[in-house]
């Protein structure tokens, strides 16, 4: 730890963590202190001042928790990718699994009958996507590649990534070097990650077009790494590969039998083992049948709508993104898949009843919103004549909000809910629920 001026120091005793993962010492004005565990004794020193609370940085941690493990990564506590990497895992998992039941109590409002066990994955090298900054640092004389440090904006100095699947962990310092070497080195933000099955690709933002011996510098890298380079001048749009063709990215469902194949800037889940996991759980929970039409909400490129097909009589796709729509219909084609058809529509309208799935029947539902949830189309569900649904949540906020209102205004029951544990080491909480509809029951 680095050294401080002893009368800006403070102690206390840690008695939860933030859904941020960081420690919560009361007492005063209560502190939140990166890297300390509830139950801990710890010191430190407060950095960043608000009106409730002020972000505090561990000095020293005086008596440990039992569930305090070391840090495997040596930048631990300086990057702020990860915040929970000094937690063993199985605790990990009962911190988020606690979240959840205390959003679902005091936003929701609601219980499940019943808990499922808590989904798991690989711990490290799992993400296959992600968005590193990159900055270059004229006091270092290089360009800093990775995520942002914990208490600033600034890009954190990484040499590579325990998170980051293979081989990206270990490209971090050569990222840096080639960085540091281009003409236009302080013209590049960011670097796009996408990690696909027999391809990895690296997209590099560009403000400024690079010149012909950057040009030859970005071919070498990609010669010796063995990854393809993009290069985005403007948005998602303005995407080409320094050395055409492009490859394809895509990634396999082994157990239904479905590829499905993404562009570098598409959302995909960024673990891929859980993701093959979490799409078996959802199918298994909704109870299909050959009879089943499913109504698949916030659809994307068909990560959970082409399995849903092979198992159900007709599924009907909703995205508000045309361009994922589309590689949806080009992967229902890849895979042979014809009883699934794919609509655009913005989720969030106020007018969604007008939209053709809006008046159709159907049996079975899955919901999978962005953080901000699914408000716009909870009324809909109560009219779709369902018998059950999973809601598939990135936000246990937004979750319990929404499920206040199926259960408690709009009559559905709250059969189940679990965790899955999409980003190990992070405190991010990826959560699912089921529900049965009023007509089930009826």
């Amino acid at each position: 730890m680095r050294q401080v001026k002893p009368e800006l120091v403070e102690t206390g005793r840690v008695e939860s963590l933030t859904h941020e993962g960081e420690g919560v010492v009361r007492g005063g004005k209560t502190a939140f202190v990166g890297g300390a565990l509830p139950g801990e004794s710890v010191s430190y020193i407060r950095r960043r001042r608000h009106r409730q609370h002020d972000e505090a940085e561990l000095v020293a941690v005086l008596e440990s928790a039992p569930e305090r493990v070391p840090p495997r990564c040596k930048h631990f506590g300086v990057c702020g990718g990860c915040t929970l990497q000094h937690l063993d895992g199985a605790a990990q998992l009962a911190i988020k699994e606690q979240q959840l039941r205390d959003n679902l109590e005091r936003l929701g409002k609601v219980a499940p009958a019943r808990w499922l066990p808590a989904l798991k994955g690989p711990q490290w090298q799992y993400r296959r996507r992600a968005r590193l900054g990159a900055r270059f640092v004229h006091a270092r004389a290089r360009s800093m590649v990775g995520f942002r440090e914990r208490y600033s904006s600034r890009v954190a100095e990484l040499e590579r990534c325990e998170v980051l699947a293979a081989p990206v962990d270990e490209l971090i310092a050569p990222l840096s070097a080639l960085l540091t070497g281009l003409s236009i080195r302080e013209r590049v933000p960011q670097v796009e990650v996408a990690v696909a099955e027999g391809a990895v690709v690296l997209v590099l933002r560009v403000l400024q077009a690079p010149s012909e011996a950057d040009l030859e510098q970005l071919r070498e890298f990609e010669r010796l790494h063995g990854v393809h380079l993009f290069l985005q001048t403007g948005g998602p749009g303005s995407l080409s590969p320094l050395s055409p063709p492009a490859p394809p990215l895509e990634y396999s469902l082994p157990e239904f039998a479905v590829r499905l194949r993404f562009e570098p800037s598409d959302f995909v889940q960024v673990n891929g083992e859980l993701n093959r996991a979490l799409i078996s759980r959802v199918i298994e929970l909704l109870e299909l049948d050959g009879q089943s039409r499913v109504l698949d909400l916030y659809c994307g490129l068909g990560n959970f709508t082409l399995p849903l097909a092979r198992r159900a009589l007709q599924v009907v796709g909703v995205e508000g993104d045309a361009g994922l729509i589309a590689r949806a219909r080009a992967n229902a084609a890849l895979n042979g898949i014809t009883n699934v058809e794919f609509q655009t529509a913005d989720l969030a309208d106020p007018e969604l009843e007008r939209a053709t799935w809006a008046k159709q029947r159907f049996t079975h539902a899955l919901l999978d919103p962005p953080r901000l949830g699914a408000r716009a189309v909870l009324p809909i569900l109560a009219r779709l004549g369902l018998k059950r649904m999973v809601y598939v949540s990135c936000h246990p906020g937004s979750l319990a909000r929404d499920l206040g209102v199926l259960v408690n205004e709009l009559g559905f029951e709250f059969l189940a809910a679990g965790v899955a544990d999409m980003f190990p080491q992070t405190s991010h909480v990826e959560s699912l629920a089921v529900l049965a509809s009023p007509d089930a029951r009826e």
